[in-house]
């Protein structure tokens, strides 16, 4: 633990208790501003797990986190927003964290310690080759997340490995691994800090990636999202009329008539063709809109 980098003190921070509130924001803005340069040295790693992803998503396999703590509820989170930003089906985008749900409001102590349970978490979700799993561990010796990576790969599942410590552990038991450095946390350990910003940074740019590569979205519009409240559904009716040229009012109709489907209404309009026929040219177009509106008429 001496060693690890998000462990060490930050010299920054060592009179932290002496600083004024405004002190203590302009001191925690500064460490935060280092957290995207971490990210960004981490680019080509971060885009090929996309493409890995991408993949794995296209032949039926499934992106599964798994982490304990912070790392655990980041990853929880970012596959609970996958379904409302980008219709993904629940199963899809799958959220593991020692310790089960209950960890994800209180901390469950030791359940980190055991990497039977990561096992035994993966095979309740019935985890295949098909699969790629990112095992996130800021220090990059969670024995909860080794013991899954090393159970992902022994199914020659993909397994990714999220740390914020140079030639961890977890780096032994990844396929990929994804290491921004963000140095020590102006807390000392405190890794929801600096780290926690980082990890969310890592999995926005997986799943978003990902989801643009599926054809997800059309330039930078959400155009698989799901209207289940009034929010989207305005949005998904400005998408269309934005998309046809149509008035919101012709585009809720469009809708109306597409079951809500927002691809399947801008394609209709398009090719002047009925929801039927606009599925099955977004089926042959792999479901990128972009060239479904481009295709020959089916």
């Amino acid at each position: 633990m001496n060693k690890l980098t998000t462990e060490a003190r930050n010299p920054a921070s060592e009179q932290i208790d002496t600083l004024s509130p405004l002190e203590i924001v302009r001191l925690m803005n500064a460490e935060d501003a280092k957290v995207a340069e971490a990210v960004g040295r981490e680019a080509e790693a971060i885009a090929q797990a996309i493409e890995v992803i991408a993949d794995r998503l296209s032949h039926n396999g499934r992106l599964v986190y798994l982490g304990a703590g912070t790392s655990g509820r980041l990853g929880v989170l970012d596959a609970t927003e996958c379904p409302p930003t980008f219709s993904t089906p629940p199963e899809l985008v799958v959220g593991l964290i020692a310790g089960g749900p209950a960890a994800l409001t209180r901390a469950v102590e030791g359940a980190e310690d055991h990497p039977e349970f990561a096992i035994e978490d993966l095979s309740r979700i019935n985890l295949t080759r098909a699969d790629v799993v990112v095992g996130i561990a800021t220090s990059g010796r969670t024995p909860y997340v080794i013991g899954g990576l090393e159970y992902a790969r022994q199914l020659k599942a993909f397994a990714i490995g999220l740390a914020c410590n140079e030639s961890s552990a977890l780096a032994a038991v990844a396929d990929l691994m994804i290491a921004p450095i963000v140095g020590p946390e102006i807390i000392s350990g405190s890794t929801r800090l600096k780290a926690g910003t980082a990890t969310k940074m890592v999995l926005n740019m997986l799943t978003t990636g990902a989801m643009v590569r599926l054809g997800k979205t059309y330039g930078n519009r959400m155009v698989d999202l799901k209207a289940t409240n009034a929010k989207l559904v305005i949005r998904t009716r400005r998408i269309v009329a934005d998309l046809t040229g149509l008035s919101e009012e012709q585009a809720a109709e469009q809708l109306s008539k597409c079951d809500g489907e927002l691809k399947t209404a801008v394609v209709a309009h398009q090719h002047g063709v009925t929801a039927e026929v606009a599925r099955t040219i977004l089926l042959q177009a792999n479901g990128q809109l972009r060239t479904a509106m481009s295709s020959a008429e089916c």
